[in-house]
């Protein structure tokens, strides 16, 4: 490795974090070409369809990338899909050194474009800032090994522990800064699910306002489609109602007749089987879902052995008695506990972030 890889790695990072939440079920992936210890230039993956990052930068350095060391984030792919082999398009372009931060688990892929590259004479060099890269796809390394999304649980408490007073008012726990950051998680999802009861009691919009992205797939869980055809959630289209056989034929017909999707999904006594939407979300290749709760959604969750990544925001208030953010999850001693490890704090003016992912899953 030379000593200017890991900068030059570092960009590429940053370039394919801007992708995040526009490619799946495509990696996020960025590419820098460099010659001379200079940026020649850049890009990243673009929406699905779209060119991959290597090739965005090949494209605008046209003759410039001969002889040029490419810096990519992910191993570059060597199959056809909706886009030709970029490991063609470099090998065109004259690249002598690629630099590659970890090879694609894909089984189409899982080293052949590495190889590919070798057996061309191009030099490369792989495992530079390698978990940086595996931790930024980290729900395309789970969805492509495993065939289902990555979960992310997110909810916002006061330092004691509770997500509203006991009359239910939440708004707002944490500060703006907070709430931006929340925001920029959603745009960085495929998907993001509450419950209906949160659409019921605070009738959220549960689109990207207050950070740059796009809007992920709303989904409202909703057992017996309790609801309103009026709720903010169920505007401006890309909105998912997934409920059980147990809902009214007539409320369904009423809601797809105003634009919105209705999954009829396996549960019991009213409540959607999470099992069962996260495969449906997987196959709709939602690789990413964000779940916001409510209290009983989040519990559900853990009880079924969901939630890969928990985003919880710390307040500086005290409340006492209210509403935790969690329900009963069967727990009689402190070793039988879900055991997870800190991976990030961030401070957001007075409030904390704190970023967790279950023990067996940090690498």
């Amino acid at each position: 490795m030379r000593p200017e890889d890991r900068r030059f790695m570092k960009r590429a990072l940053r370039l394919a974090r801007r992708a995040l939440g526009t490619t799946s079920p495509n990696p996020a992936v960025g590419a820098v070409l460099v010659r001379g210890g200079s940026v020649v230039e850049e890009g990243y993956t673009q929406p699905p369809g779209g060119p991959h990052a290597e090739v965005v930068a090949l494209k605008r350095a046209g003759d410039r990338a001969r002889g040029a060391t490419l810096y990519v984030t992910l191993e570059p792919c060597v199959h056809y899909g909706k886009t030709p082999p970029c490991v063609d398009r470099i090998l065109e372009a004259g690249v002598s050194r690629v630099v590659c931060a970890t090879v694609d688990p894909n089984p189409l892929m899982d080293g052949k474009g590495i190889a590919r590259l070798l057996e061309a004479g191009v030099e490369v060099e792989v495992g530079v800032l390698e978990e940086e890269a595996k931790e930024l796809n980290r729900a395309y390394f789970r969805y492509i090994t495993t065939g289902k999304p990555f979960v992310t649980l997110k909810w916002a408490q006061t330092i004691d522990g509770k997500i509203a007073t006991a009359s239910g008012d939440s708004r707002w726990i944490t500060g703006e800064k907070a709430r931006k950051y929340a925001h920029s998680l959603r745009a960085e999802a495929d998907a993001v699910v509450v419950g209906v009861g949160t659409v019921l009691r605070d009738d959220p919009q549960l689109t990207v306002r207050m950070a740059k992205g796009r809007d992920p797939l709303r989904v409202v869980l909703d057992g017996r489609l309790r609801v309103p055809r009026g709720a903010k959630v169920l505007s401006g289209g890309g909105t998912v109602v997934a409920t059980t056989e147990e809902a009214s034929a007539e409320r369904r017909r009423a809601l797809e007749e105003t634009g919105v999707e209705v999954w009829v999904l396996p549960g019991r006594e009213g409540k959607v089987d999470l099992e069962a939407l996260m495969e449906r979300l997987a196959d709709a290749e939602k690789i990413s879902v964000l779940i916001e709760g409510g209290r009983e959604v989040l519990t559900s969750a853990l009880r079924s052995g969901i939630g890969d990544r928990f985003v919880v925001f710390v307040a500086p208030k005290l409340v006492g008695e209210g509403i935790a953010p969690l329900e009963d999850l069967g727990i009689d001693r402190i070793a039988e506990a879900i055991s997870l490890k800190v991976v990030r704090t961030k401070r957001l003016g007075e409030d904390l972030c704190l970023e967790a992912e279950r023990c067996s899953q940090v690498s």
